[in-house]
């Protein structure tokens, strides 16, 4: 990476040799005019964030980013100039029957021992980061039921029990009037499963239902799973009721306090690092998240990787244009092959909403430098750091082995959100350049901005400041050390993240890809 370093002068970075074009670093921009120190001039004013060119590029010659095409030039574009999203010609996602496939597996990193957190350690041998009771449900008809009671049971049970960190209603939209025997209607199903069993709820789920609901208690809770405990009564059904609601909110509370008891008697217990189960996102992205933030995030998930632990990647359409990159990683040819089949099942379903994954993009990417979801998936890659890709898992599927996984999900936050913690997330980071105060209530959120500007902005809000890196405050290495031990501590508990602290937690939405009736 080539930075420009002088603080109060024009500034840009290049990230590899070949690319010709790079991105400006200075807060507000730079003006006409103004010289770099390589000797580039800037023929107009050109936004923090966005392109310049570094050389006349030709119509039809390929804009070149992160030494991969990013686009091909629809009009000459001069040495100087702001290069736009609207000189861009974007190119053809890469077809998936030609990839390389386990071509360049990178060899085993060298293991990082002697490091490890404060967790609770459950039956089924997973440990949380967290000791949260968790209500689910089967259908939407009870969620404003169970938010009453979650609310009493938080303000007048809660407090009996300190060594409980919260109680947590895993409501949703699904359950009935939907298609539950349809073709993908299993993805919405495993997932409202595996939550329950998230490690962050110790296996101590409780299940509230309707009782006239398509998705029964019994598919969301199986009497042969050791990741949930189903010896003491665990399902309420509103319809069970005689007396109306009051009964209703007596009957959940006294649920959840057997409940209470139980987990009350948890105690954090020293357990490695190997035991975290790291997701990693991106939200609000802009052209630094592939400079600052994601680098940083990559080179702690090797260190996580070298520690034995859980790390997992999503995002499905912000990996689609770069797919290449990663099937030549996959640490054999069946790891690749699962990623090509996760890329070509998103496809279609694209292409039964007559739509591509150039739908991605919003409009604060492309105010934040970002031309196309090409440029945007090679930035976001970035997360994935070095090591071998290890396995991959379907929507709502739960991990089952250990190293760098490939968690395929929608792009949406919330929907990406949910099916990491389905897949057995106990602590996530996420990444933000444009900023959002995202959160979720099962499992800690570390915030790492990509810019100062927004961390200095949102300092409450904002965990880690990874602009540092473009300032030249920080380098990519001692950033990646510093989140690897934040992530330690906040899994610990020992340090809290402002989304914690203000208790901002997004809701659970389910990926349904299957009919509504």
């Amino acid at each position: 990476m080539q930075l420009i370093p002088h603080q109060d002068s024009p500034r840009h970075i290049r990230l590899n040799d070949v690319d010709n074009v790079a991105v400006i670093v200075n807060d507000g921009g730079v003006p006409a005019g103004a010289r770099f120190e390589d000797g580039l001039v800037a023929l107009e004013p050109i936004p923090q964030s966005h392109k310049v060119a570094l050389a006349d590029l030709a119509t039809g010659q390929p804009v070149i980013r992160y030494g991969q095409v990013i686009g091909y030039a629809l009009e000459p574009i001069a040495r100087g100039s702001w290069v736009r999203e609207a000189q861009l010609r974007m190119p053809s996602a890469p077809p998936l029957d030609s990839l390389p496939m386990a071509d360049e597996v990178p060899a085993r990193l060298e293991p990082l021992q002697g490091y490890s957190f404060e967790g609770y350690r459950n039956a089924d041998g997973s440990v949380g980061t967290r000791n949260i009771l968790g209500i689910t449900t089967t259908v939407q008809c009870v969620a404003g039921v169970l938010e009453h009671a979650v609310a009493r049971i938080r303000s007048e049970l809660l407090p009996r029990y300190p060594n409980v960190d919260d109680v947590v209603a895993l409501t949703h939209s699904y359950g009935c009037g939907v298609a539950i025997t349809a073709k993908d209607a299993y993805i919405p199903i495993r997932t409202v499963r595996n939550l329950a069993r998230n490690p962050n709820l110790g296996g101590e789920a409780l299940v509230i239902g309707l009782g006239c609901e398509k998705l029964q208690a019994e598919q969301v809770m199986h009497e042969d799973d050791a990741s949930v405990d189903l010896s003491e009564p665990w399902l309420y059904r509103l319809q069970e009721s005689s007396t109306g609601f009051g009964e209703m909110i007596e009957q959940i509370m006294a649920l959840a306090e057997t409940r209470l008891r139980k987990l009350d008697r948890r105690r954090r217990e020293t357990v490695p690092a190997s035991e975290l189960i790291l997701g990693m996102q991106c939200g609000g992205s802009d052209a630094f998240s592939g400079i600052t933030a994601n680098p940083a995030l990559g080179f702690a998930s090797d260190l996580l990787i070298r520690a034995g632990a859980t790390v997992m990647f999503s995002e499905v359409t912000e990996v689609r244009d770069a797919i290449y990159m990663l099937t030549a990683r996959a640490e054999t040819p069946e790891v690749a092959q699962a990623l090509v089949r996760e890329m070509d099942w998103y496809d279609r379903y694209l292409a039964r909403g007559a739509a591509d994954r150039s739908a991605n993009t919003t409009p604060g990417n492309k105010k934040g430098g970002l031309s196309n979801i090409v440029e945007k998936s090679l930035g976001s890659i970035v997360k994935s750091g070095s090591s071998a890709i290890n396995g991959v898992l379907g929507p709502g599927e739960r991990y089952n082995r250990k190293g760098l996984i490939y968690c395929a999900t929608p792009a949406s936050d919330f929907v990406c959100g949910t099916l990491q913690l389905a897949a057995g997330m106990n602590l996530h980071v996420f990444t933000t350049g444009r900023g959002t105060p995202y959160g979720l209530a099962m499992a800690p959120v570390v915030k790492v901005s990509t810019r100062t500007e927004l961390a200095e902005r949102w300092p409450d809000l904002i965990d880690i400041d990874a602009g540092r890196i473009a300032a030249g405050r920080a380098s990519i290495e001692e950033l990646g050390w510093e989140l690897f031990h934040y992530y330690l501590d906040v899994a610990s508990g020992r340090k809290r993240t402002w989304a914690e602290r203000h208790r901002l937690h997004n809701d659970i939405v389910l990926f349904n890809p299957a009919p509504v009736t």
